[in-house]
């Protein structure tokens, strides 16, 4: 099966041996296709007086914003007619924000996968990544990323692509994570992550009996010597790590437990679960117990925000999937314990 490339002035096809469908980003034709979003805001009396740049800042917009919407034609409209970002804004104005982008990710080529979105509108996507998929290509996983997913799904729709994910995961870590769809949300999504105002709850599956039952585990990390993958407890010159968590059910000779970080440090669950003595199972650089499961024991298993651009509160939540439930109830456990509490 041929798999033609709308963007593209030739048509780009896959060996039919492989796997996927691939096509590839070349060149536009005729019109060009935006990323084109409006953004409208009413100016009450608490902006009076100030200056369109300085309105778009106090709602989260960067420097690189401002300077890249400039650039953009009529990009900044106030009651109908093109403004400047020094000009003053009055009480009772309708500015709009028109945001164009044509640019792609060009090194990420578009791949049929299939793609579990929980949410979308004008400016995010929300996903429930599963177990096994990365979030963005690398070396030895260039077709099968979530990046891959998404830039297929947006290319059937005859829409740039640039992919701006907020809140990373491990290859092996299932569970939501949320994609900007332009570069202001990215900026104030990205903000949000650096300011801890963008709440992740994650489940994790240790074997025995935790104790104690909850607690904070801080403690810095560090990159750990001779390698560029694995982390390492570091007093000395590692960033501040903090981990909160609550142990959730025991089921199996296992507990499930519920963390929420404080901050966002690369493997800062897996790292300090072992520290507390109970690594995650199935997880193959820190405890490789894969009696269970074959993969680290770790879901995002809920998100909340505020939404970018209303402000309104964002509730996310993803069930725990199979191979982790199969862990606590194995087969013919009795199914009325399947249910997890806010499940």
């Amino acid at each position: 099966m041929i798999y033609y490339n709308r963007f593209s002035s030739k048509n780009q096809y896959f060996s039919p041996s492989s796997k996927y469908a691939i096509v590839y980003f070349t060149e536009f034709k005729g019109d060009v296709s935006y990323m084109d979003r409006i953004i409208d805001y009413n100016i009450d009396s608490a902006d009076d007086g100030l200056r369109v740049e300085q309105f778009l800042r106090r709602r989260g917009y960067s420097a690189q914003n401002l300077t890249e919407i400039k650039r953009m034609p009529k990009s900044i409209l106030v009651n109908g007619v093109h403004y400047y970002m020094r000009q003053r804004l009055a009480a009772g104005d309708h500015l709009l924000v028109h945001i164009q982008e044509t640019a792609c990710s060009e090194n990420i080529p578009p791949v049929r996968l299939p793609l579990n979105i929980l949410y979308e509108d004008e400016d995010l996507v929300v996903i429930n990544k599963p177990a096994g998929m990365p979030i963005h290509p690398s070396l030895n996983n260039y077709t099968n990323s979530i990046a891959n997913a998404l830039a297929w799904y947006y290319q059937e729709q005859g829409k740039p692509f640039i992919f701006r994910c907020c809140n990373r995961l491990d290859r092996d870590t299932s569970g939501l994570t949320v994609v900007a769809k332009h570069l202001v949300s990215s900026s104030i999504l990205s903000d949000m992550v650096r300011r801890h105002k963008l709440r992740r709850e994650y489940l994790a599956i240790v074997r025995g009996h935790l104790t104690p039952q909850s607690g904070i585990i801080d403690a810095p990390l560090a990159r750990k010597h001779g390698t560029i993958i694995e982390r390492t407890i570091d007093f000395e010159r590692g960033e501040t790590a903090v981990t909160h968590y609550q142990v959730v059910d025991e089921q199996n000779g296992h507990s499930l437990v519920s963390l929420c970080l404080e901050t966002g440090r690369t493997h800062q669950i897996r790292i300090h679960m072992k520290h507390l003595g109970y690594p995650l199972v199935g997880d193959y650089l820190y405890n490789p117990d894969m009696e269970y499961i074959k993969r680290q024991a770790l879901h995002s298993h809920r998100l909340s925000f505020a939404h970018p651009i209303t402000g309104r509160s964002m509730n996310f939540h993803a069930p725990l999937p199979d191979d982790m439930r199969a862990v606590l109830w194995p087969i013919g456990m009795p199914s009325a314990f399947h249910r997890l509490p806010n499940d």
